[in-house]
This record gives C-alpha cells, structure tokens and sequence, in this order.
C-alpha cells in the first residue's frame, strides 16, 4: 500500500541517499498536499488521498521536534539528518521561513552534525520566502525529473496549469550551486488520467531524448550534486516499472563526466 506519513514528525527512517533521517511533514496527517501529482508518488494519488485537517502550526512543529531531538539525544541515537518530507510539498506552508530558521536553532542546540534536508519539487522557488528558506538549509534537494514539459504533465502532473519546466530551471539557477538535483528514473506503458480523460503514456525516461536535454540543464544549473533514482516502494499506478542497474549506471558515469558529482539509488 502506499503511505501517509504521521506529522509533524516521522521517523526516524533509513534512507538510501541520506543515511538516518528524522522526518519533518509540514502536511497533515489524514492525507496529501502537493502541487505535483506524480504518478509514482508513495503517498498516492492526490484525489485519493483528500485531507481534511489543517496544516501543524510553526509552533507545533517546533515543539513536537525538540522533543523528539530530546528523547533521541537521551537514546544516544542521533539523526545524520533532519529532512523536510512527508505528505505532499514542503515549502507550501506558509511559515516555511521561520519553521527552517526554528529547525536550525535546534539543530545547532541538540544534534550540530546533522544536516538539514528539504526534498522539494521546485514548484514554489520563484518565491522569496522559499528561496531564503532553501538558501539556509544544508541540502537543498529539487527534483527535475526531465526538462520535458510534456512529460512532466503526464508523469509528475503539476497542479498550476502555467507549470513551464524552463522557468524552473531560471528559478533554480539562482541558487548558484546551492542545490543537489534529484531525478527519479522509470519505465512502463498504462493507461493514465489526463486532462483528456484516460490515455496511453509511455513513462520511460531513460531514453537520449530525455537525457541530453537534462544533461544540459544541469551543466547551466552547476549543481553541488546530482541524485538519480528509480521506484523502490509501491506506487498508486501498478504498472510503472524500474530503471536497471545498468541504465542508473550509464547515467551516472555521463553526468560525471560533465563534472558534476552524481549517485544512484537502485
């Protein structure tokens, strides 16, 4: 089944690119916000998975990881990293600024080693607020999927209806370099819900039409890191399929030979 992640605070949970990490989801716990609708996404799809509560105030989040970080350091099982996840897009919340600047202040008090995480689908970086927000975190992880703007709205479904793949990459270059990109890699032909009604789509974007275009942008985008990754749980449409081994391998040895540092998780 896929998942709902309790919140404020999840965890913590091994991760395959992060090492042991607590859980902060600014979603709440009876269901998914998201400004994507990704077709793989664990959580579900968005209309499946309708929430009816509110989001946990600043004040809530604060509290609830302080005593979280209190009772791990009693344990002496500290996190690697505090990661921003969960039920849908973390920087939609609308104190986004200061929950990051809160986190930091606990962080540096209870566990200074760990790293501060938000796995973010770049929707919302045109804002000012969730730039400030990201340029303080340790790692500033946006997804790109492909710079293809056809085939982000059939696989990771964007909610805003002006959603152009080029204007994000405009918004993530002015990080300078303060970013890693995470790219989810997959295959498989279904029938999926568009706009049209119900169509046949090909998810597979291990193909050169998709990775040269992508290659590109990051080589604009001089990211400090590029995280490449195929499905590892269940995903609400049942006929996506992984990348191979081999394919994330490929990948991997072209984006560094750009000079860009890269990993996969298989």
């Amino acid at each position: 089944m896929t998942v709902i992640y309790p919140s404020p605070i999840f965890g913590p949970v091994k991760s395959r690119r992060l090492g042991i990490s607590l859980g902060i989801n600014l979603q709440p716990d009876d269901g998914k916000l998201c400004s994507f609708d990704c077709l793989y996404c664990e959580c579900g799809l968005n209309k499946q998975r309708l929430t009816r509560k509110k989001r946990p105030s600043r004040d809530l989040v604060k509290a609830k990881l302080e005593e979280c970080l209190v009772m791990m350091k009693k344990e002496g099982a500290l996190p690697d990293v505090l990661t921003f996840a969960g039920n849908g897009e973390p920087t939609g919340h609308p104190d986004f600024l200061n929950i990051i600047k809160d986190t930091i202040t606990l962080r540096n008090h209870y566990c200074p080693d760990a790293k501060i995480s938000v796995l973010s689908n770049a929707t919302l970086c045109d804002r000012q607020e969730v730039f400030d927000a990201l340029m303080l975190v340790d790692n500033n992880i946006l997804k790109l999927d492909t710079v293809c703007n056809e085939y982000i709205r059939i696989v990771d479904r964007p909610a805003q209806p002006g959603y152009d793949v080029r204007n994000v990459v405009k918004w993530i270059k002015r990080f300078n370099g303060h970013c890693i990109i995470q790219t989810m890699f997959l295959k498989g032909r279904g029938v999926a819900d568009a706009d049209e009604g119900s169509i046949t789509v090909d998810v597979n974007n291990v193909k050169e039409e998709y990775i040269a275009p992508w290659i590109e942008a990051l080589t604009e985008i001089a990211p400090q890191k590029v995280m490449i990754y195929t499905i590892d749980r269940e995903t609400p449409v049942r006929w996506l399929e992984k990348a191979t081994h081999e394919e994330l391998d490929a990948i991997c040895e072209r984006v560094r030979r750009c000079g860009i540092d890269c990993s996969a998780s298989y």
